[in-house]
């Protein structure tokens, strides 16, 4: 008697779906050390596995007040989730619009990261405190001799590891402006870079308006 067979059940291919990214649009006002940065971010791997990184720029390095409006209309993207605006307050003389900017962007969703004096004071934090009042020029020139770079382009691979550190430690500017009462733009030194990176980690979906 012949052996009975079995019937084998047809292999089925499992395809795991992939989680859809969330869309994060940058607009940044520098053409040098913030696109730098953030393209470093872009490469992380915790950062690229769940957050598409997206960075605009303004042709003609628009004011803030033309990144936020820059950045509301490309909120009426569905495809969007979140858009942030990163510029500088600049000192001894403010950028223009500056209340105008952060206005609009409160009303209308997009999320602010502002440094004051400008950028490089994110980037000094990476090396070193820094707590007394800068202008532009001074807290350039103190990035630079830091990281012993030439000009303004800065190699964002030597930043990422040091990045948590300088989280911490505009985190501890933020707090003693609040305990004195120093409030915007007189909120120098400070940068706001502390809550982007924390917004990278955030899940699909979360769209707000966030001041810094």
């Amino acid at each position: 008697m012949r052996p009975r067979r079995r019937e084998t059940k047809p292999l089925k291919r499992v395809i795991e779906k992939r989680p859809e990214l969330r869309t994060v649009v940058v607009f940044c006002e520098g053409k040098n050390s913030e696109p730098d940065y953030i393209n470093g971010l872009k490469k992380l791997p915790e950062v690229a596995e769940n957050t598409a990184l997206n960075l605009e720029l303004h042709p003609e390095q628009g004011v803030p007040l033309t990144l936020v409006q820059m950045a509301v209309e490309r909120l009426e993207d569905p495809e969007v989730d979140e858009c942030w605006c990163i510029f500088d307050v600049e000192w001894p003389k403010n950028h223009p619009n500056l209340f105008n900017a952060r206005q609009l962007a409160l009303a209308k969703g997009v999320n602010l990261v502002i440094s004051n004096p400008c950028f490089e004071l994110w980037l000094i934090l990476h090396h070193r405190e820094f707590a007394k009042f800068a202008t532009t020029g001074e807290a350039e020139s103190m990035s630079r001799k830091l990281d012993g770079r030439a000009g303004k382009s800065i190699d964002a691979s030597a930043y990422m590891p040091l990045r948590e550190q300088a989280a911490r430690r505009a985190e501890r500017l933020e707090q003693r402006h609040r305990q004195n009462g120093t409030t915007f733009p007189n909120d120098n030194p400070s940068s706001g870079m502390h809550h982007f990176l924390q917004a990278l980690g955030q899940q699909k979906g979360t769209r707000r308006a966030a001041e810094r």
